[in-house]
């Protein structure tokens, strides 16, 4: 089977993200079987890599540029949308998963050019799909929550199969020293003025704040700005190898007051038998489970600090939900080989669906 991952989000090594790790692990599991992947993706002109692809583009008079970097062919695109039929031409895709930024317009262009689609809804802001799903008459979608699932149902009416956030436990498992409270992202939908808060109560424990969606020179500078009077906490830049991150971790600070639609960083310390304390949003309470605490992000400060203070200082505790967290990432929704046979179940149905009705 031919599968093109698409989206208007960008993709390694322009754009990191939860997507993206979700993406790469899918079209390894992919190719290990014999399957071909791509990708296409939104393209930056930023950078070396991104004035390279521009001027690739206009020697080749293309409206895409294609690349490996990651090591299957990504084909890269102002607008991916306007990019589907170079895309189909190029790759002679069987399927298209369709996921987030720009979800209608692309799978509108796929759907055109007679290609199978199955949408993976990993988000609830419905303003990024950038129109209404509905219009891909032929779609079948996936969804990586229960809580992901019944938004899209009680708004379009549709159904979802549901295949959590797929997690190497190969990529994420490491022995930690337990140095750190550990905040991922530091966005103000993530938490960060939360995680700010928490960190200044308690000067005594050593946080790490780790940078995930790239942040723009002006943004750093506000948050180091933020951070500088807090002898306590450690900016770092993003990186690829989380292991390096998890190693030093003993708890995850995962404050968001976004509707997450999962929360990829729970189920990823979870796999180093590491507790989270999050909040009541969205899909994240799905992710941290029994793992964690979960708090309103509206709950009293104080709230936050005596459960961070808890798992940091209370020896009988913290084993009791290390041990869980860890059994956690263990449990049959997570087993990376049963989501990928249900994954493939879809993209099975979805060529089938197709077939038929051309027929």
């Amino acid at each position: 089977m031919k599968v093109l991952f698409a989206g208007g989000n960008g993709y390694y090594p322009q754009f990191s993200g939860g997507v993206q790790s979700s993406t790469h692990h899918l079209v390894e599991q992919l190719r290990n079987q014999g399957h071909e992947a791509s990708v296409l993706a939104a393209l930056f002109g930023q950078g070396m890599f991104g004035l390279k692809a521009r001027a690739k583009m206009k020697i080749l008079g293309q409206r895409a540029a294609v690349d490996s970097f990651p090591g299957y062919p990504v084909v890269r695109a102002w607008f991916p949308w306007e990019a589907a039929a170079f895309a189909v031409q190029r790759l002679r895709p069987d399927v298209a998963v369709v996921q987030c930024h720009k979800s209608v317009p692309i799978g509108k262009a796929l759907q055109a050019e007679g290609i199978p689609l199955v949408i993976y809804l990993r988000n609830v802001e419905f303003h990024e799909l950038a129109g209404d799903l509905r219009e891909l008459d032929s779609a079948l979608y996936i969804a990586n929550s229960e809580f992901t699932a019944r938004t899209y149902k009680e708004k379009f009416g549709i159904d979802s199969t549901i295949i959590p956030p797929t997690i190497d436990p190969v990529l994420y498992g490491t022995p930690t020293t337990g140095e750190y409270v550990t905040f991922i992202n530091p966005y103000n939908e993530k938490g960060f003025e939360l995680a700010v808060q928490i960190a200044a109560q308690c000067p005594d424990i050593p946080f790490l704040f780790v940078e995930s969606w790239k942040l723009a020179d002006d943004h750093r500078a506000s948050i180091e700005k933020t951070i500088a009077p807090l002898k306590n906490v450690k900016l770092e830049n993003r990186t690829s190898d989380m292991k390096t991150v998890y190693g030093r971790t003993k708890i995850l600070l995962a404050p968001s007051k976004w509707e997450e639609a999962w929360g990829r960083v729970a189920s990823e310390a979870h796999c180093s038998s590491i507790p989270v304390v999050g909040s009541r949003r969205g899909g994240l309470p799905e992710a941290i489970g029994e793992g964690g605490l979960v708090l309103d992000y509206n709950a009293p400060l104080q709230d936050w600090v005596s459960a961070i203070r808890t798992l940091w200082t209370d020896k009988g505790e913290y084993d009791r939900l290390s041990c869980a967290a860890k059994k956690f990432s263990e449990r049959p929704q997570m087993d990376p080989k049963s989501q990928f046979s249900t994954f493939l179940s879809v993209l099975d149905q979805a060529t089938s669906r197709n077939i038929k009705q051309v027929a």
